[in-house]
């Protein structure tokens, strides 16, 4: 016998789970964002344009620029994870996952601009 109750639960099981698959990639733009601010914005800017004192003195690119934009999402995974010229590797002080979602960011800053 199908009880009311059950009916309500299932819908109520139904509508959190639709919840969550709409605000997870949510989640994860907000998560990409954070790790950006802590690890890259003092040489990157908060922008990506590199227009701080660090980013003009070593000649960042912006990161929405079409030549770091054209680079496939493992070339910059590679670039954040190993680090290139004076930039640190990251792959010891981040995971694989927030890596990724640094390099997202990367990606919706292209989109802001």
């Amino acid at each position: 016998m199908n009880q009311p109750g059950n009916r309500m639960c299932g819908g109520i099981l139904r509508l959190a789970f639709c919840v969550f698959i709409v605000s997870a990639p949510l989640w994860a733009q907000g998560e990409g964002a954070s790790l950006f601010k802590a690890k890259c914005a003092a040489c990157h800017g908060t922008d990506g344009s590199g227009n701080t004192a660090i980013g003009k003195s070593m000649k960042l690119r912006d990161l929405s620029s079409p030549e770091v934009q054209k680079q496939s999402d493992a070339e910059l995974i590679a670039i954040t994870a190993n680090g290139k010229g004076a930039m640190p590797a990251y792959k010891d002080k981040l995971t694989s996952d927030q890596i990724k979602q640094i390099v997202g960011y990367m990606r919706e800053l292209a989109k802001k601009k």
